[in-house]
């Protein structure tokens, strides 16, 4: 009898071990015919040179508008003809509300649906003595521009005007029309975007596709690959600031009950931090592991080719290990603040903290909540939304509008991965959702570890072939337009 036993276990073993190396073997980089590479001749100083002035206009952000200078908007907007003269002189340029910029360059047939691209032309504030050279003089020094919005996203509004200004000055006029879609309070999440959204909405204006920041040209960022990536967001994660208070009696320090409010606060993050929100492969990051995972070395595509067998395995890994992997799996929580007594010997009337949570396109705002107060387990707890805003719609990459912007990638970058993604920020590009399936989230650029770091901190700045090869970039994409 036991000899039956272990024969079949032995037999269903060895079928499971068959299926594994089949489906491992089976799961290789998919067949691409790769078009021949057309040189891009540009005037590539006058790219640098553009967005030097560009970024010597302090266009800083503030929730408290107060704290603008407005002047400095005008003066970029000012500028704009000066440096872009054949975009201003044969494309139409509407000013929104809001600091939306609008210019629309008329193609050749008017049945085709418009191509949007898009740039915000504020940034984050800057702590100047952090900085080892300002970070408004527009200052290049050893191949490289320094500055504020050098990455983010002055670079990008540059490449977009400089490409199609050379377009023009060539004669090209494209297939279809091309808007150029620009605000001035991304980074506070102002309403220029929305103004745009409701000006096309309002039109009837349904865009073939529409390009926003977002992922870059990068290495060293999924488990076994070795080649750079070109990482193309499809969606975004939402986003909630969640406040959590507890309020006492107060009172001495000398003699505290058991537990005070922070003592509280503090076992409720344990209690968040220790039961982790439910990993779900959503299409941005099937789709991603399905392509990087073929390029893998032979462990890793072991596991993405049989995610039925090994996502407990991964999904225990990403838990035990935090990080971009498991951000992409997963609705995350960051506990960023913590409020207590204004003194050390008195216990505090009110003690609140506050967390982060970015949301899988699975959840939604309400469902998050919900899972909290569940997990927190705390009947003294109150629970309120500072803000927040829920995850992206999923746009395709089944028609001819990602197809576009991944041979421009492809084509800019040779020898990348161009592979769909989840992208963890918040962009403008959200607003679109409402009007297209087809949005996508791509930064012209090849970044290294440490200049994404930069972005939104200190030393922003940028290398002159990245200038170009932006511009690039956008000049490919303008011509399949």
């Amino acid at each position: 009898m036991w000899i039956y036993i272990l024969i079949a276990l032995a037999i269903a073993l060895l079928t499971l071990l068959t299926v594994i190396v089949v489906r491992t073997i089976s799961f290789k980089p998919v067949n691409i015919s790769k078009p021949a590479i057309i040189p891009i001749e540009f005037d590539k100083d006058k790219a640098v040179y553009n967005l030097q002035q560009l970024v010597k206009c302090k266009t800083v952000s503030y929730r408290d508008s107060s704290l603008e200078d407005s002047a400095e908007f005008d003066k970029l907007v000012a500028l704009l003809p000066t440096l872009y003269p054949s975009v201003h002189q044969n494309c139409t340029l509407t000013t929104l509300e809001d600091r939306g910029l609008l210019y629309l360059w008329k193609g050749k047939d008017d049945t085709y649906s418009p191509a949007v691209l898009m740039a915000h032309y504020d940034v984050v504030p800057v702590v100047e003595e952090g900085w080892d050279e300002p970070a408004f003089e527009g200052i290049i020094k050893d191949g490289v521009l320094w500055g504020r919005g050098t990455l983010d996203t002055k670079v990008t509004m540059n490449a977009i005007l400089t490409a199609a200004d050379h377009l023009i000055a060539e004669g090209f006029v494209p297939d279809r029309d091309i808007y150029f879609a620009f605000s001035g309070n991304e980074e506070i999440n102002g309403r220029g975007a929305i103004g745009i959204v409701d000006y096309f909405e309002k039109e009837g204006i349904t865009p073939s596709f529409v390009l926003d920041e977002g992922g870059a040209v990068v290495e060293n960022v999924f488990p076994g690959v070795k080649a750079p990536c070109g990482m193309i967001g499809i969606a975004e994660k939402g986003m909630i600031d969640l406040r959590y208070t507890i309020k006492s009696s107060g009172g001495h320090a000398s003699a505290p009950k058991p537990h005070t409010p922070v003592g509280e606060l503090s076992q409720v993050c344990v209690n968040i931090e220790n039961k982790p929100f439910k990993s779900h492969l959503t299409p941005p990051v099937a789709k991603m592991f399905d392509t990087l995972g073929r390029h893998s070395n032979i462990v890793y595509r072991m596991i993405f080719a049989n995610m039925w067998l090994f996502g407990g395995l991964l999904d225990g890994i990403c838990k035990k290990s935090g990080g971009e992997l498991n951000a992409l799996m997963r609705t995350t929580v960051a506990f960023t603040q913590m409020q207590g007594s204004q003194a050390s010997n008195v216990i505090p009337p009110e003690a609140s903290m506050v967390s982060n949570i970015r949301l899988n396109p699975h959840d939604t705002m309400d469902s998050a909540v919900e899972y909290i107060k569940k997990v927190a387990d705390n009947d003294n707890l109150d629970i309120s939304i500072i803000s927040g805003v829920n995850p992206s719609r999923i746009s395709r990459t089944d028609c001819e509008g990602y197809s576009k912007v991944a041979q421009a990638v492809s084509s800019t970058w040779v020898g990348s991965i161009v592979t769909p993604y989840l992208m963890m920020q918040c962009s403008d590009s959200r607003h679109y959702g409402r009007i297209s399936d087809k949005v996508y989230r791509f930064s012209a650029m090849d970044l290294t570890k440490e200049e994404r770091s930069s972005i939104h901190g200190h030393n922003e700045r940028i290398r002159l072939e990245t200038i170009a090869k932006a511009t690039e970039f956008y000049i490919r994409l303008m011509r399949s337009c």
